[in-house]
This record gives structure tokens, C-alpha cells and sequence, in this order.
């Protein structure tokens, strides 16, 4: 290698110093030439929402660190459904990449992967389908979520040497082309110049010749396996339970092939994370009679029997049927899905003790809770507080029973933004100071009681008022049931 190095030497440094100042092509090739339509974001922006149904600018990166903000993306916590709903509203805005990137595509697949880590592949589909796959990042994603649904077939066709760096996938859909013997040798060519694992040759050489599989002893899922690897151990005949692996795998279970039990439990982790409507939670439970008893069942069969009561309109036998069913939604952490469901049709009836605190309970964490505190709210020191929350108001006094009221309390009392990120804000870096709220957020939320009071505050001063009272009500209440239980 140095022999051939310095024979190149001899040859090409001659050259270059007789003509070091003239300009010499690299190439022979038309150089490519990026276009886009005059006011149309580069693919690193593209998103779902626009400006106008965010209220979000498009400036929202552009001032920012990318490494910075891809940081605080990964490491964000999400504890209360309105800090998953906000998220979830950046993830997907239409808004120009930070300008320290060259084209943007890393903040794209970094908004991409957190899609998909929250289960969100639609999503994370639709947001493809606008900016496009022409880039190696970007299909390598494209794939994964197709495979994801099982749709092999446009996957393989799209999948040319330009695009697809993924010789595993390259074997996959050479052999899904009809050409085994082709698969076969580009899996020998890659096992000989290490470039696979011996795990997923082994894997994938078991699925061009299954006899393989029938005489040696059965492989080890992997623990985070790829899309790809799920398909193989599919075609194999030993399918990997989604149960265990992370959340894109959940939607395999939605479409009831595996069993009505796999197709609930799929869709309460999904539910969980916002990925999934609770009007979808509540079909799947109204599917038919449970089976049997125990854990998902307990559910489904409180849920029915809460919904036969409603329907009756018995104040008393909905009271009774609603305490069976707060307990089994609470310990499945589902209690804002069942509140959104159900919150405005209790808001009709006159319950009765447990039952009616509950229902009022559920009021603050609907969706509809500003419209449901203009009801009867209950005199309790806690309704008073929750209702005074519930109007962006500040509370006249602090109940010593609901966590975190007093940080809540202050932040509801014209508490200002910190003066850090007020300054990052005049720097334009919006979206970094979003996500830095919500990390003080998570942060509060496990008792540091001066950063909830700067994450609300913050909220509140960049004009994200539904986000920061939703959020205190949710913690508030969710905080409290935990630990009642």
C-alpha cells in the first residue's frame, strides 16, 4: 500500500505544481443542483402543521444549536399529557431547520426518530411523504416504518444502491425479487468482509434456506431488534411479541391479528403517549364480552358496565359503575383518556360522595375543562383551587392536600419568566426555550418546586396559556390519585 501511495505521489504531485493556480474539474459529472420553489422550506422543515394551526412561527430553530436542540430532544420527559400534546405540536411544525445545519436532514430524522420512539408512524410517514426520501437518513427511516406495517413490497422497489446503505435490506429484497441465488452471494460477499454482524447473517441465512432453521436450535430475539429483523423472525415462523420492544412496534397489534387482548394492551400503550384517540380505546373495549377475568379484562368489563349505566341515565347506578371503573383506568394510567371520553356527559347528572368527586375530577382533566369550571365546581379548598387554575387565575388559597399547589400557586401569580431564557428568547431561539420549559417541567414535577414555578411561568409568558394550566391540573390531580393509591 505505501509502494502504490508514493508511485500515485510521483505521478499526480508533478502535475498539480505546474498548474496549482488553474482551476481543475473533480469531475466529469453534471454537477447537481438543489432547487426549490420560491417560499418553499427545504426538507429539514417540512412538517404537518402549519404556522397558522400551531401558532408557532417558522422561525421557531433557526437561531438555535442544532446539536443543542437535537440534545434537548432527546433527553425531554413527558409527565403529564399536555407536555405530550405540546411536544408532539413541535415535533410536527412546519419550521425552518437551525441554520447551523447544511440541509437540515439531521433535525428532520431527529424529529423523526422521536415520532417514532412515541409510536407516532403515521405521522412519521405523512412527515416523509412531504419532504421526501432522496437521502439516505431519510429512506433508511422510510423503510423502517413501512416495514413497520408490513409493506415490504414499495420498500424493495425504492430500494437502490444510492439510497439503501442497508446490505441486510439489500439481501432481503434481492431474495423477495425472485433472486436467491443473488441474495445468497451478496450475504456470503458481506459475512467475508465483516460487513454485517454475525447475528444477522446467521438470521438472514436461515431465511434463504429454512432447512437451516429446522436443524439448528432456534435464535435469540434480539432485544431491540429492527423492523427488518421483526419481519425475519416473522417469515421464520417465530414471530417476537410486541409487548417488550419500543412503541413504533405497537401497531403491529392494532389490527387484532394476534388477539383481541394484544390488540387492547397495543393500543393502552399507545393511548398513553397521545398516539392513539381515546375514542379508539373505547371502541376496542366495546368490541365484545370479555373472555375471561384479570388485569385488561377487569377493564373492559367496568367499562361496559359504566356504559350500560350511562345510557340508563341512573344517577345512582352510574355513581357505582364510575367507582368501579376510576380505579381500573388509574392503575392503566388512562384516567385524561377516560375524563376526555366521559367528563361532559357526567357533567349532567347529580352524583353523589366518592362518585361526585370523581366526576368533577375528570372536568379539570377534559380537554373541556375551562368551559366545565364555569359549572359547580364543589366548595372543597381543592375544587377552589383546580377552578381558580382552571381560569388562569390566581388561587386565593393553597390546599395542603394537592401536590405541588403551592409552586402552581406562585406561578399563577404573575411569576415571571428567568431571566436566562427571556434572554434566549431575544436571541429568536423559541423553540430550544419551549423545550428547555419543558425539561424545568419534568423537573418540578419530581418535587423541585422553584423550576415548576419558572417552567409555568414560562409557558405563560410565551402566549402557551392552555398549555400551563392544563399541565398544573393534570399534575395536580394525577399526582394526587397516585398517592391515594
Amino acid at each position: 500500500m505505501k509502494a502504490r501511495n508514493a508511485l500515485w505521489a510521483l505521478i499526480i504531485v508533478p502535475g498539480l505544481c505546474l498548474a496549482q493556480n488553474a482551476p481543475v474539474a473533480k469531475s466529469a459529472l453534471t454537477p447537481s443542483v438543489e432547487s426549490h420553489a420560491l417560499g418553499a422550506p427545504q426538507a429539514g422543515g417540512a412538517g404537518l402543521l402549519p404556522p397558522t394551526t400551531t401558532g408557532l412561527p417558522a422561525t421557531l430553530w433557526q437561531s438555535s444549536d442544532p446539536e443543542t436542540v437535537h440534545d434537548l430532544i432527546r433527553a425531554v420527559d413527558m409527565p403529564v399529557p399536555a407536555m405530550r400534546v405540546l411536544m408532539r405540536s413541535l415535533m410536527l411544525a412546519e419550521a425552518a431547520p437551525p441554520l447551523g445545519t447544511t440541509d437540515g436532514i439531521d433535525h428532520l430524522t431527529t424529529r423523526l426518530d422521536w415520532l417514532m420512539s412515541q409510536g407516532a408512524v403515521e405521522e412519521a410517514l405523512a412527515l416523509l411523504e412531504i419532504a421526501g426520501t432522496d437521502d439516505p437518513r431519510l429512506f433508511s427511516r422510510w423503510a423502517d416504518l413501512n416495514l413497520l406495517l408490513g409493506r415490504s413490497e414499495p420498500v424493495c422497489l425504492s430500494a437502490q444502491p444510492g439510497l439503501n446503505r442497508d446490505l441486510a435490506l439489500r439481501v432481503f429484497c434481492t431474495a423477495r425479487g425472485g433472486d436467491w441465488t443473488q441474495a445468497a452471494l451478496i450475504l456470503r460477499s458481506a459475512d467475508a468482509l465483516g460487513e454485517l454482524p454475525p447475528r444477522k447473517v446467521d438470521l438472514l441465512a436461515r431465511f434463504l434456506d429454512h432447512t437451516l432453521n429446522e436443524d439448528t436450535p432456534s435464535l435469540l430475539p434480539p432485544v431491540r431488534p429492527t423492523p427488518l429483523e421483526f419481519r425475519l423472525f416473522e417469515a421464520l415462523g417465530e414471530p417476537l411479541p410486541t409487548a417488550p420492544l419500543p412503541l413504533a412496534f405497537s401497531v403491529l397489534d392494532l389490527s387484532g391479528d394476534n388477539g383481541w387482548r394484544a390488540q387492547i394492551e397495543a393500543a393502552e400503550r399507545l393511548a398513553r403517549v397521545g398516539s392513539l384517540p381515546a375514542n379508539r380505546i373505547l371502541g376496542l373495549y366495546s368490541l365484545r364480552k370479555a373472555a375471561a377475568s384479570g388485569g385488561v379484562w377487569d377493564r373492559v368489563q367496568a367499562l361496559q358496565k359504566f356504559e350500560t349505566a350511562l345510557q340508563r341515565g341512573a344517577p345512582d347506578q352510574i355513581g357505582r359503575r364510575l367507582m368501579q371503573l376510576w380505579p381500573q383506568m388509574a392503575s392503566a394510567r388512562l384516567l385524561p383518556q377516560l375524563s376526555e371520553l366521559y367528563a361532559k356527559d357526567l357533567a349532567d347528572f347529580q352524583l353523589k360522595g366518592r362518585a361526585d368527586r370523581v366526576a368533577r375530577l375528570m372536568r379539570f382533566l377534559s380537554p373541556s375543562y375551562e368551559e366545565l369550571s364555569l359549572t359547580n365546581a364543589g366548595k372543597s379548598a381543592d375544587f377552589q383551587f383546580l377552578t381558580a387554575i382552571a381560569r388562569g387565575q390566581r388561587p386565593e388559597a393553597v390546599p395542603n392536600t394537592l401536590p405541588h399547589a403551592e409552586a402552581i400557586a406562585q406561578a399563577f401569580d404573575a411569576a415571571p419568566m428567568p431571566d436566562i431564557l427571556r434572554a434566549q428568547i431575544d436571541q429568536g431561539r423559541l423553540g430550544e426555550v419551549i423545550l428547555r420549559g419543558m425539561s424545568l417541567f419534568a423537573s418540578g414535577a419530581e418535587g423541585n418546586g422553584q423550576d415548576l414555578v419558572d417552567a409555568l411561568a414560562t409557558f405563560r409568558a410565551l402566549g402557551l396559556e392552555d398549555t400551563a394550566r392544563q399541565a398544573a391540573l393534570q399534575l395536580a390531580i394525577l399526582d394526587a390519585e397516585r398517592a391515594r393509591r
